[in-house]
């Protein structure tokens, strides 16, 4: 039999400031991975010594506890702008959701999600995507993309309605079939979508094309849509 490989391990910093919080945070990480699946491990310690830490590429920013709250996320961007970010903070403050995933964020979980939420939407930020309710998705990407109104005929991107909503589900690290099933059309037809999106974009593939998107790096296309 050929040798198994360990498992990548990805080490998640997390920033709380009350002590139950970050046992309650701690707690996301006790499930053991499965064969191919990445090992996260949590890295606990002050903000500081987080963003000092060149192995912690991700941080879970709980913004009920840490201290300084959003402002946290702010600083995060200036000082590890590579750096992923995972918000938790309160419920139903979509401009706060909004103003965190610009700030830097990559996901937005309410306070009261529960740990197996938490960890999927980590899992969903490793692999290169964002979490975010999906009612502010459409919001977010006219937001990082500066369109100011898809109803205006002059926008910039020239995306049409269907590759925007290819993009939307793109961001929340959905398949080709998946798109397809979700959309009502054939899984050829989302390639061909994702394909047109790549190539405004200049992006290689998935992960680029979100990244760039979620950078607001997407290029106008300079060609007429039919």
């Amino acid at each position: 039999m050929p040798p198994s490989h360990p498992p990548q391990t990805i080490r998640i910093g997390l920033v709380a400031g009350e002590p139950i919080r970050l046992e309650g945070l701690t707690m996301v990480f006790e499930e053991k991975p499965t064969p191919g699946k990445t090992h996260l491990v949590p890295t606990i310690g002050t903000i500081q010594e987080l963003l000092a830490n060149p192995a912690v590429e991700y941080l879970v920013v709980d913004l009920n506890s840490a201290s300084g709250g959003f402002d946290t996320v702010e600083a995060v961007k200036r000082s590890r702008p590579g750096m992923r970010q995972i918000v938790i903070g309160p419920e139903n403050e979509d401009e706060l959701v909004l103003s965190s995933i610009v700030a830097g964020a990559r996901a937005y979980l309410d306070s009261s999600a529960p740990p197996e939420t938490v960890r999927q939407a980590i899992e969903i930020v490793v692999s290169g995507s964002i979490w975010a309710p999906r009612r502010l998705l459409s919001k977010l990407i006219d937001r990082l993309l500066h369109v100011p109104d898809t109803s205006v005929p002059t926008e910039p991107l020239s995306l049409t309605a269907r590759e925007r909503q290819v993009l939307e589900l793109i961001l929340t690290a959905r398949s080709n079939r998946e798109i397809a099933r979700e959309l009502g059309i054939e899984e050829r037809t989302v390639k061909a979508h994702v394909g047109r999106l790549m190539r405004k974009a200049g992006a290689e593939n998935r992960i680029e094309l979100s990244m760039r998107a979620l950078a607001g790096a997407l290029p106008p296309d300079p060609s007429p849509q039919n």
